[in-house]
């Protein structure tokens, strides 16, 4: 029974090679045209994600936001995404929206923000931020 089995895969895969070798050799262009396509697009994916890539840290390898003001003023990681978001004008909701958390979140980050840098406003956030190379 085994025996049945593997004879007629076999011969189930030599009838697709043999039709495989008629369809390439009929088609010959359109499969070199393909290949070509596919490599180019391999490349494109490649560079475009090398050219486009946003780097966590700049030229000097340093992580972005003056770290030696974050760390003197006690700012975290999400913190600081969240000034950077509140220094391009978003409202509460759309930084909980970006950020995947409530509204009620965001606005405990936005107060322990105002504390740290001595800020009674946003906009007053923002402008302290942006003088201590926080955010650009």
């Amino acid at each position: 029974m085994v025996v049945y089995g593997v004879a007629l895969a076999a011969g189930a895969l030599l009838l697709q090679w043999l039709e495989y070798q008629r369809f390439a050799q009929f088609h010959s262009a359109e499969l070199q045209i393909g290949i070509v396509a596919a490599l180019f697009l391999a490349l494109g994916v490649w560079a475009g994600s090398r050219l486009f890539r946003r780097s966590a840290t700049n030229d000097a390898g340093e992580a972005p936001g003056n770290p030696a003001a974050r760390a003197a003023l006690g700012i975290s990681d999400r913190e600081h995404e969240v000034l950077g978001l509140l220094a391009g004008g978003l409202s509460n909701k759309q930084i909980a929206a970006k950020l995947g958390v409530s509204p009620n979140t965001v606005k405990t980050h936005i107060a322990r923000l105002f504390e740290k840098l001595g800020a009674r406003r946003r906009t007053e956030a923002i402008l302290k931020a942006r003088e201590l190379g926080l955010v650009a």
